[in-house]
């Protein structure tokens, strides 16, 4: 399973990787995460760094942890974290800022779940709800950091 959504932001991409890259932002842009905290020592986004999030599934639950691992960091360009449970990758999300040839940024946010028998077999059967509302998500996500960048 797969998705992503693209959405226009007339502000510098530097700007707008420093609001999504700051996890203790989450919480302000994601209709699921709640809130993040670093782990083990970690105090801000690089490659190998891990955090928790905090997560009320569909806004109503259940309610739990998920542990996050930093896979790609560069500044102004890529964030990219997957969702692991001790060292197995589940779920990669991906955001991407690139300069708008208008100006500004397109930025992009995609997931990516890992594909294997259990995914093929729920996908039919209702995972593509998920992607849908995942395909959702990233939309009202990318439209508050926007609010925030050219706020």
């Amino acid at each position: 399973m797969h998705a992503s959504v693209s959405l226009h932001i007339d502000a510098d991409p530097a700007v707008v990787w420093g609001l999504v890259s700051d996890i203790n932002n989450m919480g302000r842009w994601s209709p699921e995460v709640f809130e993040a905290e670093w782990l083990h020592g970690a105090t801000g986004p690089e490659v190998g760094a891990r955090y928790r999030g905090h997560v009320k599934r569909n806004e109503i639950g259940p309610t739990y942890w998920t542990e996050c691992e930093i896979t790609e960091c560069v500044p102004g360009e890529v964030f990219e974290f997957a969702v692991v449970f001790g060292d197995k990758r589940v779920n990669t999300w991906r955001y991407e800022f690139a300069p708008a040839p208008e100006g500004g940024t397109t930025a992009t946010e995609s997931f990516h779940l890992v594909d294997n028998v259990l995914t093929k077999l729920w996908r039919p059967l209702g995972g593509f709800l998920r992607e849908n509302r995942n395909r959702r998500d990233m939309r009202r996500t990318l439209e508050r950091v926007k609010e925030a960048a050219e706020g």
